[in-house]
């Protein structure tokens, strides 16, 4: 009852947080909505096709946004509630870690935003414009834009995820670069479906960054992992 009592505790708090960062976006929605309009083409239009769709739009582009803004609190909360199985030095590491993993979220996203999305969508704007006049509907662009940004951000926390295993002993360097062709193939898969197009060019662009975000954390965990076994000698 007492690991409930916190889990739930724990849970109230994120969800809080989310609540005031969306209610905070509602007053910002019109430069929200610039910013993730930037990255179209400039003679890209989209259009609504019913009436209830733009109420719609602005609660998801806001939930988005107070999911993005709050997204630090709730880590340190889901480690917050972790922490009584930690030793005091997981601990002071886990929770040093908590503004990096803020940091390579928003990373993430600002790849997405200024990398991934302008041939993403420079590809949606040109297939097919020989044949069809494209006028995507608002929600079908903020669903795009939302899965890009979002599934960017948190790939980018494969570093300090793979570094926080580490430390506590869970994976080790030498297990990490034997899955290295494992996860060349992953990196590939995630690309497909984090990417919303079907080339294999907007999907290399993500699967790159996966790949060598792998690398670095092999090297992060053979840090923090030689620690861990000479404190433990000491």
């Amino acid at each position: 009852m007492g690991h409930f009592t916190e889990m739930r505790r724990r849970f109230l708090r994120s969800v809080i947080a989310v609540v005031v960062a969306t209610m905070a976006s509602f007053f910002a929605f019109d430069l929200i909505m610039a910013f993730l309009m930037a990255p179209a083409p400039p003679d890209l239009k989209v259009q609504t096709t019913t009436l209830m769709e733009p109420l719609s739009i602005f609660f998801k582009v806001s939930l988005t946004a107070g999911f993005i803004i709050a997204f630090p609190y709730l880590m340190y909360q889901l480690f917050a509630f972790l922490s009584p199985a930690m030793t005091g030095r997981e601990k002071r590491f886990v929770f040093t870690a908590v503004p990096f993993i803020g940091g390579l979220f928003l990373v993430g996203v600002a790849f997405a935003y200024f990398v991934a999305m302008p041939p993403a969508f420079n590809f949606f704007a040109t297939f097919g414009a020989d044949w069809f006049s494209i006028e995507p509907t608002i929600s079908s662009y903020i669903n795009v834009v939302t899965r890009l940004l979002i599934g960017v951000g948190l790939s980018f926390e494969l570093p300090l995820l793979i570094m926080v295993l580490a430390r506590v002993g869970i994976v080790s360097p030498k297990w990490l670069a034997g899955k290295r062709k494992v996860w060349v193939v992953i990196a590939f898969v995630l690309g497909a479906m984090i990417t919303p197009t079907f080339d294999p060019i907007n999907q290399t662009i993500i699967a790159l960054p996966l790949i060598v975000l792998y690398e670095i954390s092999i090297i992060l965990a053979r840090l923090v992992y030689r620690r861990k076994k000479e404190s433990a000698l000491a």
